[in-house]
């Protein structure tokens, strides 16, 4: 773990190395002022005049403000490694997880990501400013100060040593006890952070159904077990600071009175004023010590979990990954399927698709429908390798997608997810993520195309209105054209829309699709949908049923063959059908009237 964080030190290791040597002058100065002290007292003692007094004085400013200087030199430094540390920690996360493939984010939820990516990296910043400052400090500290004191105050110096192992047992015992219910409270604190986040992405949901008391008291239930799991492990941790005071009284009451004793009943042969006021001065030293490297020890046991959890996001592998000697070019975009089969998590027992055997010619316009749950787009990921089939062989170009390299395979296959997704900044913005060189009239054919302009136009600021995160500031309709539109100007080999026009009218629905064989006439289109309607001028139609096809063929083909394809048409057409039945009858009793009406007047 401390190998893997260590990586992210990089540019700012100078400024960590330059912290414990600045801290060491710091730590020379600071334990040579009891000594001059001393000295000071003991030229007072012997009756010397002012300017020896005054030069003994000013030695001892000047060791005051030099040790001043390191100290204040190395908090700068301290401070410029530890944040450069923790920003370089949330750099390397951040990107660890853009390469992660879908399977390697599901073991991590959105929430435990974010803490890790805030709360572990502030505490481990925390921990890393101690240990290169505080943690070399006092060590430090605590040697020069009693070696100090030993010269000064010979064996009484020892009684300093007798606190360390007591200190050393109660220091032991506090963190065996914190560090379990630390390991639980970052847990709870993904628990909370997603409850927030729940809350907030749905926040429309909850509003509509006035679900916000239970809401409320949701998030209250998970703030209040974190609070209490940390007012437990606070209140253990609080018991440094009374065991390390008492000890350090204790020891302060000792030297005090046996050296009170010593200086009156030797008239100060054995130890004298000065030597007196050195080893007091030298005592707090180490007991201030002491207590620090508690402090130290207690934050760094609260930033052992959150370091573990970085360390392993850091060191997580995705499952796809480049080969040794990646193809770089695509050669049409003619997709096959060979006794494929896959399953999330690679539970063989769950397969979510099975003996797919599916073979699509560059250019064709394929449609896929199934209820919801039969694989559909399960089926469409294995494409751009958002997955990699557990079974099977999937070839894009007529070569195994593995083969690839995955930015080239990528950026060949366009693809528009069920779940549509626009990001803060303008429409042209969000727009030219399919295209990042697209001009403004490229922009406009494929907002065009995917019937999105004339509601961009209607807009005061057009192409430059700005979209609020998540796309919430636009309907879902328009939403998924602009997807669609950003989809277009990448000029895929493959385009793959993903239910993605479920949020728009038939008339439109058609419209896009016109627009597509117009626009991208080479380009295999996967449409995959609900509507039968959406579908039904597919090349080839395939229906899917419980992760495996079921049919393949024409919407003629298909209703006369596959039941499920019929029942789906028949129950989306129903009604259109009693509609145009009842206008059909409407329209032949009206007519039969008129004919009677008829025969009548020329019978009269």
């Amino acid at each position: 773990m401390i190998k893997t964080l260590a990586k992210s030190i990089r540019e700012y290791k100078g400024a960590a190395i330059a912290t414990p040597l600045l801290v060491t002058g710091e730590v020379l100065f600071e334990v040579m002022i009891p000594f001059g002290t001393a000295s000071l007292i003991d030229q007072v003692k012997a009756g010397a005049p002012l300017p020896t007094l005054l030069t003994y004085g000013g030695i001892l400013a000047l060791m005051a403000l030099v040790s001043l200087a390191f100290g204040a030199a190395a908090g700068l430094t301290c401070a410029k490694a530890s944040v450069g540390f923790s920003r370089n920690l949330r750099k390397d996360m951040f990107h660890a997880i853009q390469g992660f493939d879908f399977a390697t984010i599901d073991r991590f939820s959105n929430s435990s990501l974010v803490t890790r990516l805030t709360t572990d990296v502030q505490n481990v910043q925390m921990a890393y400013m101690q240990l290169i400052r505080t943690a070399i400090r006092c060590p430090l500290m605590l040697i020069f100060a009693f070696t100090m004191a030993y010269i000064m105050g010979g064996w009484m110096s020892f009684i300093f040593l007798a606190v360390i192992p007591i200190l050393a047992i109660a220091l032991f015992a506090v963190i065996k006890v914190v560090h379990p219910i630390f390991k639980r409270i970052f847990k709870k604190y993904d628990h909370l952070n997603e409850s927030a986040e729940e809350n907030l992405s749905g926040i429309r949901v909850v509003k509509s159904y006035v679900r916000e008391d239970y809401e409320k008291q949701k998030f209250e239930r998970a703030a209040e077990e974190v609070r209490l799991d940390f007012t437990r492990a606070e209140r253990i941790l609080a018991l440094n600071g009374p065991i390390m005071n008492f000890c350090m009284y204790c020891v302060m009451t000792f030297v005090i009175g046996v050296g009170s004793y010593a200086i009156i009943s030797t008239r100060g042969e054995l130890i004298d004023v000065g030597q007196f006021s050195s080893l007091i001065s030298y005592g707090i030293q180490i007991l201030m010590s002491l207590m620090m490297i508690s402090m130290v020890f207690a934050m760094c046991t609260i930033a052992e979990e959150g370091a573990d959890r970085i360390a392993e996001v850091l060191t997580a592998t995705s499952g796809i990954t480049n080969p040794d000697n990646p193809v770089t070019e695509i050669a049409d975009g003619s997709i096959d399927f060979d006794g494929v089969g896959f399953s999330y998590g690679g539970d063989r027992r769950r397969e979510a698709l099975s003996g797919v055997d599916l073979h699509i010619k560059s250019g064709e316009t394929i449609g896929i429908i199934g209820s919801t749950g039969s694989s559909k787009s399960s089926l469409v990921q294995l494409v751009p390798r958002l997955y990699d089939a557990t079974e099977g062989t999937v070839r894009v170009g007529g070569r195994d997608v593995r083969d690839y390299d995955v930015e080239v395979l990528r950026n060949e296959v366009a693809m528009v997810l069920q779940k549509n997704v626009l990001f803060k900044g303008t429409i042209a913005e969000n727009l030219r993520w399919g295209n990042a060189d697209a001009t403004d009239e490229e922009v406009r054919e494929a907002a065009e195309l995917a019937q999105a302009d004339e509601f961009v136009q209607g807009f005061a600021d057009g192409y430059d209105h700005m979209i609020e995160q998540g796309g919430t500031n636009v309907s879902g309709g328009q939403k998924q054209r602009l997807c669609i539109a950003r989809a277009l100007l990448k000029h895929p080999k493959i385009l793959i829309l993903d239910d993605s026009t479920s949020a728009v009218d038939t008339k439109t629905d058609k419209l896009i699709r016109t627009g597509l064989k117009s626009y991208l006439p080479e380009t295999t289109k996967i449409i995959i949908a609900q509507r039968t309607g959406s579908v039904e001028d597919a090349d080839r139609i395939i229906v899917m049923d419980g992760g495996r096809i079921s049919a393949v063929g024409t919407h003629e083909e298909l209703l006369r063959c596959s039941e499920i394809y019929r029942e789906v048409y028949t129950s989306q057409n129903k009604q259109s059908h009693d509609e145009k039945q009842i206008d059909i009858e409407a329209t032949d009793a009206t007519g039969s009237d008129a004919r009677s009406k008829e025969v009548s007047a020329n019978g009269r």
